[in-house]
């Protein structure tokens, strides 16, 4: 018992690290230094790197070890395109799955969290305010395979999101305030009527623009990864 729950004590914290890019992207990762780093042995450590390496946050190489994860265009671009798969087949079971019950529940957790989410200053929180709304999409398509799915996707691309969100949450929420309804009360709305296509469509489309701007935000976000490393040189 003792085994498994440093197992995952060392799981999250290494999962963290990769999600936030503290392991470089590409670059090899040096257990005996991460062991020494979060104080684990190397045999539950070297457990915990390849359940990683199962999520898809880390890649092993035969005879070189363990590395972080790559960040480029193409493979957000892949990660993006999974989400919109899955989340629109979530959805489209959401619309003929939950109950009205649920339906209204989920009303009143938008009518709750809409106005904080739209004038949230702290990107990090719009992220997991964004990530929050989207699982429960997920857990109203009663299909826990998709809420899965789902779950270990947006840890996969939320940095490279943190990164864009960041550039365009204030437009967007000045837009969103003057001009139109935000997609996530429109793809409310699309659930209450039980359409499925209108549905599918708005998520899609909802999820398409973020990855539209994949490029750019890789870009930013190699930026924010080395950058600092640049400025700690210039220091010393």
């Amino acid at each position: 018992m003792k085994k498994t729950s440093n197992v995952d004590r060392l799981i999250e914290k290494t999962r963290g690290m990769a999600i936030n890019f503290e392991l470089k992207p590409g670059s090899r990762i040096n257990e005996t230094a991460l062991s020494r780093e979060l104080g684990a042995s190397r045999t539950p450590l070297r457990e915990a790197l390849n359940r990683l390496v199962a999520e898809g946050f880390l890649t092993f190489q035969t005879g070189k070890g363990f590395f972080c994860r790559a960040l480029d265009p193409k493979r957000i671009m892949d990660l993006y395109e999974a989400r919109v798969a899955i989340e629109v087949e979530a959805i489209r079971l959401a619309c003929t799955r939950a109950t009205d019950a649920e339906l209204t529940v989920f009303g009143a957790y938008l009518n709750a969290t809409e106005p904080d989410y739209l004038n949230k200053m702290d990107v990090s929180d719009a992220v997991h305010g964004d990530e929050d709304f989207h699982l429960y999409i997920a857990r109203l398509s009663h299909n826990d395979e998709l809420l899965r799915m789902l779950e270990n996707l947006n840890g996969r691309i939320r940095f490279v999101r943190s990164v864009n969100l960041k550039s365009i949450h204030d437009t967007e929420r000045s837009l969103r305030a003057q001009t139109r309804l935000s997609a996530h009360r429109r793809i409310l709305e699309a659930l209450l009527t039980r359409d499925g296509d209108v549905a599918a469509d708005i998520m899609r489309g909802h999820i398409e623009r973020r990855w539209e701007e994949a490029t750019e935000a890789v870009q930013k976000a190699y930026a924010q990864i080395y950058v600092p490393d640049e400025m700690q040189k210039e220091m010393t």
